[in-house]
């Protein structure tokens, strides 16, 4: 009886022990994992859209908007695309500005706002 409860201990504290250290090696993270995208509105026309890398290499990295004056208004309603590419090195962050200041006086809408990242080729 004392052996099959020594075993099971025994089995129990390896599982405890062994199996995380084994899972931890050689995960690597995702891209999805380590990139993060935030928007921040700085000012009554503009957005600050910021892609922060924490990833181990470096990334390319692209972002896409539109910015649509007088939504509502079914004769002035204008649309006008915006994209920018980042290079991200590890640990960086960078941002683009979104603005709606080509809007005059009208009212506007970002919208359609996109993000993706990749492993740096170059």
């Amino acid at each position: 009886m004392r052996s099959i409860r020594w075993a099971r201990w025994a089995t129990c504290a390896l599982a405890m022990f062994c199996v995380p250290a084994l899972a931890d090696r050689g995960h690597a993270k995702s891209l999805a994992e380590c990139t993060a995208f935030e928007q921040v509105d700085k000012s009554d026309v503009t957005v600050e859209l910021s892609i922060k890398n924490t990833c181990k290499m470096p990334v390319a990295c692209a972002i896409s908007w539109r910015v649509v004056c007088a939504p509502d208004a079914k004769k002035r309603r204008s649309v006008h695309p915006g994209a920018t590419k980042l290079a991200l090195n590890e640990g960086a962050t960078q941002s683009t500005e979104a603005s709606a200041s080509v809007c005059g006086d009208d009212g506007w809408a970002i919208d359609s706002i996109q993000w993706s990242c990749e492993p740096n080729k170059d």
